[in-house]
């Protein structure tokens, strides 16, 4: 069983230490989460919480999360990195291929991309992006990416993105593995038909065991079954023992230890979190993978 520790709302300049103390601690990678700015009022209701407003506001920490990557993947050895979510159709894919791709080639391949339609639409309308074209931008966005991501010359003639004959360099030596985010039917479509693995943003079991037996049913039907796909299903619940052995016969390949805002508070010092997850790889990491 494969173990996140979320990092969302952590502060900047503890980064670097957390990232080494998940190592230590035995977790898998860590999650890196993703928006731009907060508008000072926005009429989008978060899909992810009951009353539709986020856990964030506009003084909430967000640093661009592949420059986090890169600062972690230096003090690191094993420890992976995705995105958890990184908002795909409102970027410029090449951008984003270049990003991911560079954070790849920097870390040994220890990097993934967790990807979202986006739920604000006003931070699509500040960038001057078609919110309503969203769906079919992020479909056309995961094929630019991993052309670029080959390392040859590449062309793409589509919908939103045209360009003739360009090489991407250094590029990363296997393609960026992308997780797609959301709990939709397009979003679970979406991860069979075109994903390398599904990311989720937290579910009841109940919820968890039906997301995995759709993608499965999905991936079947469109003769993808055989391909690699990861999972990572954050819980509902806080992350226990119990919890980790229910969530793993349900089929999910990781699930996530919850980010020290929800745990220690909001601006905890940086040895509170460094002492809660050798605590949680000491009572749940080591006895669930033989440790």
């Amino acid at each position: 069983m494969k173990f996140w520790q979320g990092i969302s709302f952590a502060e900047p300049d503890q980064l670097v230490e957390i990232a080494k103390g998940a190592e230590e601690a035995g977790f898998e990678g860590v999650l890196v989460s993703e928006h731009l700015f907060v508008p000072d009022d926005y009429a989008a209701k978060y899909p992810y919480r009951e009353g539709g407003v986020p856990d964030f506001t506009a003084e909430t920490p967000f640093p661009d999360p592949f420059v986090a990557i890169g600062a972690m993947a230096t003090v690191t050895s094993r420890l992976r990195f995705t995105t958890l979510i990184h908002i795909l159709p409102l970027h410029h894919p090449i951008e984003v291929a270049k990003l991911a791709g560079t954070a790849a080639v920097m870390s040994d391949n220890r990097v993934l991309i967790g990807c979202g339609a986006g739920w604000m639409r006003e931070e699509f309308d500040i960038l001057g992006v078609d919110f309503k074209t969203r769906g079919r931008r992020f479909n056309e966005c995961i094929d630019v990416v991993r052309k670029l991501w080959t390392g040859g010359m590449v062309e793409h003639h589509g919908e939103f993105f045209d360009f003739d004959r360009i090489q991407m360099s250094p590029a990363p030596t296997q393609q960026v593995p992308i997780l797609v985010g959301g709990h939709s039917k397009i979003a679970l479509k979406r991860a069979a038909d075109l994903g390398d693995g599904w990311a989720g943003a937290g579910s009841t079991f109940e919820e968890t065991g039906e997301i995995l037996k759709e993608i499965g049913r999905l991936r079947k039907e469109n003769g993808r079954a055989d391909l690699p796909f990861e999972t990572i299903v954050p819980l509902q619940v806080p992350l226990d023992l119990d919890a980790a052995k229910t969530v793993a016969d349900l089929g999910a390949d990781g699930t996530v230890h919850f980010p020290f805002f929800y745990m220690l508070g909001p601006n905890s010092p940086l040895q509170a979190k460094l002492d809660l997850m050798k605590r949680f790889g000491d009572e749940v990491i080591k006895p669930m993978n033989g440790g």
